[in-house]
C-alpha cells in the first residue's frame, strides 16, 4: 500500500494516522498473545506453569491474577523447587517417584 502522502489533505492524513495507530495496537496485542502462548508452551515442556517460573506474574487475559495455592511438595534434592500438587507434575517430582520416594515424604 503505497500512498503519496504529499498529495493528501490534512483530514486524509489525520484519518490515515488514526487507522495506523489502531492497526499498531491490534498487531501489538496479537504479538503479545502469541508470545504468551509460546512462553506457556516452553514452560509446560519443562513441567512448570508460566506463573511458577515468573513468580505468579503471568496472567491470562485482563483482570486480577489468580491466587496461587501454597506449595505442598518440596524437592528433597533442592529445597528451592516446590510444587502445589496441581497441574502437571514437575520433572523432579516424577524422578523422585520413579526412584521410590513417596509423595508423602516430599510434603512439607
Amino acid at each position: 500500500m503505497n500512498k503519496d502522502l504529499s498529495s493528501m489533505t490534512r483530514a486524509e492524513l489525520e484519518k490515515l494516522k488514526v487507522q495506523v495507530e489502531k492497526a499498531l495496537v491490534e498487531v501489538a496485542e496479537k504479538d503479545k498473545k502469541a508470545a504468551l502462548a509460546a512462553a506457556e508452551k516452553a514452560a509446560a515442556e519443562h513441567g512448570f506453569s508460566l506463573a511458577e517460573i515468573t513468580g505468579g506474574a503471568a496472567r491470562k487475559g485482563k483482570g486480577a491474577p489468580k491466587s496461587s495455592a501454597p506449595a505442598k511438595y518440596r524437592n528433597p534434592a533442592d529445597a528451592t523447587q516446590t510444587w502445589t500438587g496441581k497441574g502437571r507434575q514437575p520433572t523432579w517430582f516424577k524422578a523422585a517417584l520413579a526412584n521410590g520416594t513417596s509423595p508423602e515424604a516430599m510434603e512439607f
